[in-house]
């Protein structure tokens, strides 16, 4: 174990900020909506059954992976696998790192949103048109500076000083929030047709693809493949119950995504009753930036244009807090990264990331008709593809299943069970003797990374070919 190796100071401290990594814009707006399309309560009770079965075992491989070596992703594959593992730890410090690139335009965004809500711009944000015109506008690039500012600055005072002090104070915001946000919806008229819409089971609308989106929807949602939970892992304190924590993140997650859909639902059957929640759009863009800021606009006939200007500002401020919680967390696994591999300060690192990640930022950022060669960079799959859709096709929806297929063969192949099982036991020997245990060595060793293997072929099958290989 490294003697400099930065640690965690608390428990709290490391549930709210793998929590924190866990929870964005997904859980605010995507959740609720895939769940309304697809059976409410039904997709609700897949959804945990996913996180529970599937999720919660690959977490413990990750966070044990992590602690158990002290190490980044890339140290920690080096370790104990080295060879060809050692690519596989280099995709997981790449991912993350391309992955932070389009979730920074993502924060840009809301970061603009959130200022012209709270400059009382509300109109302006709902009317037509105005998305496509501010993130084609100079301003993205002052918003590009602010969140710059934020996430760097926390990054800079280290996982005590830094991470867990700002999750600490953010998650508790994020979670009130939350909470006054969706008391306040489930207050107005209508809103408890919303609610029935949202956790009345509709098994007639689920299929083997709404099982399929539920599955990726836990995964994804949990930061799993993506390197943050291997860092976080390493930053754990020995004394700390592996399965106990995985089993407290997983909940505070889901517990946003639930509390999300009593928001979002409720709001948008009372502002628009006459909507058909199944005709939503599946992109939480889509939604969150064109309309969102229309169903705020709507509740200016009860509350006034001032007071429907501070809801939209509470939900920016509510989904800008998320965005930086997640982005502060992936941003950390490449520095973590250049501090172990290339013998760097953490300053300096922040200063390479922000000259590499920061430009491709700005790169995708500008590929929505800025710059032309940017807005038209390939084709595949019989479209035309800009730099920003290459980067989350190739990176968010492709690799992620990528690396949980082969953080599941490396722990239990390579790693082997009875070293994973004696990591696990470190804290407490009973939890090795349950059957929850036994569950985990077998899941892990057979059907979750079968799993995620079909769902990695399937989807550069349909990202990249137009076809599905599955009969759904």
């Amino acid at each position: 174990m490294s003697a400099s190796r930065e640690h965690f100071g608390s428990r709290l401290g490391f549930i709210l900020a793998a929590a924190g990594s866990a929870v964005g814009i997904g859980n605010l707006v995507g959740f609720p909506v895939n769940a309304a399309k697809n059976g409410g309560g039904a997709f609700l009770l897949i959804y945990a059954i996913f996180v529970v079965a599937i999720c919660i075992p690959v977490m413990m491989a990750e966070l044990s992976l992590g602690r158990r070596t002290d190490k980044d992703p890339v140290g920690a594959y080096k370790a104990l696998g080295g060879g060809a593992w050692n690519i596989a730890g280099w995709l997981a410090f790449i991912t993350p790192f391309m992955i932070g690139v389009f979730y920074m335009v993502i924060t840009i965004w809301i970061s603009g949103y959130l200022f012209g809500a709270v400059s009382g711009d509300l109109r302006s944000l709902a009317g037509e048109g105005y998305f496509g015109e501010f993130i084609n506008s100079n301003d993205i690039f002052i918003h590009f500076i602010i969140v710059s500012i934020v996430v760097n600055g926390i990054l800079l005072g280290g996982v005590k000083g830094g991470i867990e002090r700002a999750a600490k104070l953010m998650m508790p915001v994020l979670f009130f929030l939350l909470v006054a946000l969706t008391i306040y919806v489930l207050t107005l008229p209508n809103a408890v047709e919303g609610v029935k819409y949202y956790l009345i089971p509709d098994f007639s609308k689920l299929t083997a693809q709404t099982v399929s989106g539920a599955l990726s929807q836990a995964f994804f949602s949990l930061s799993l493949g993506m390197g943050i939970l291997i860092t976080y892992g390493s930053y754990m304190r020995r004394s700390e119950s592996i399965y106990g924590n995985a089993k407290l993140v997983a909940l505070a997650d889901t517990s946003v995504a639930f509390f999300a859909g009593l928001m979002i639902l409720p709001a948008i059957f009372s502002f628009a009753p006459d909507i058909d929640p199944t005709e939503l759009s599946n992109s939480s863009v889509s939604l969150s930036f064109n309309y969102l800021p229309k169903i705020f606009l709507a509740l200016e006939g009860t509350t006034g244009y001032v007071g429907a200007s501070i809801v939209a500002t509470l939900f920016f401020l509510l989904v800008f807090v998320a965005a930086v919680t997640s982005l502060v967390s992936i941003m950390e696994v490449p520095v973590s990264s250049f501090i172990e591999n290339f013998n760097m300060s953490r300053r300096k690192a922040l200063m390479v990331l922000l000259a590499t990640e920061g430009i491709l930022a700005i790169a995708c950022a500008v590929s929505f008709g800025k710059v032309e060669w940017l807005t038209s960079l390939t084709s595949y799959a019989g479209a035309s593809k800009s730099m920003f859709d290459l980067v989350y096709d190739v990176f968010y929806d492709t690799i992620l299943p990528l690396n949980g297929f082969l953080i599941c063969i490396f722990v239990i192949y390579k790693w082997k069970k009875q070293n994973f099982h004696a990591e696990l036991g470190r804290d407490s020997e009973a939890f090795n003797k349950t059957k929850m245990s036994r569950y985990v060595d077998f899941s892990l060793g057979t059907f979750i990374p079968a799993i995620l293997f079909v769902i990695f072929v399937n989807t550069v099958a349909i990202k990249f070919f137009g076809a599905s290989l599955l009969p759904f």
